[in-house]
């Protein structure tokens, strides 16, 4: 049988866990870098916003719909190899990070009708 590989495991035991222990954030972190450090703020934050229609996460500057485990994000279109399961923008990493543990901001309503007053 294979040997998952880091992300798989790392998201593996977040799941079972269901909390970041500090060897789970030293792991994101080694394997994602500064993606993963990031990540782990925003859900910290509550960053991660669940709507009727998208995930979103928000960022400094603008809010990024995650569908589908793709990113609206400039990062995630232009420098990340999409072969590379360690490479993930961090609002992607923040989604699955968030959605492992249970932290996740849920909205009742349209992100796209919200999205209209931004």
């Amino acid at each position: 049988m294979a040997t998952p590989d880091p992300v798989e495991r790392w998201q593996a035991d977040l799941e079972e866990l269901g909390e970041l222990t500090p060897d789970l954030v030293d792991r994101i972190t080694r394997i994602h870098g500064d993606r993963g450090a990031r990540a782990i703020e925003a859900v910290g934050e509550r960053r991660v916003k669940v709507y009727r229609d998208f995930t979103v996460v928000v960022g400094h500057r603008d809010e990024y719909v995650i569908e589908g485990g793709a990113c609206t994000c400039k990062d995630a279109t232009y420098n990340l190899d999409p072969d590379d399961p360690t490479e993930e923008c961090w609002h992607v990493l923040s989604v699955a990070i968030a959605r492992r543990i249970g932290h996740l901001d849920y909205h009742d309503m349209w992100y796209s009708d919200v999205r209209e007053f931004l």
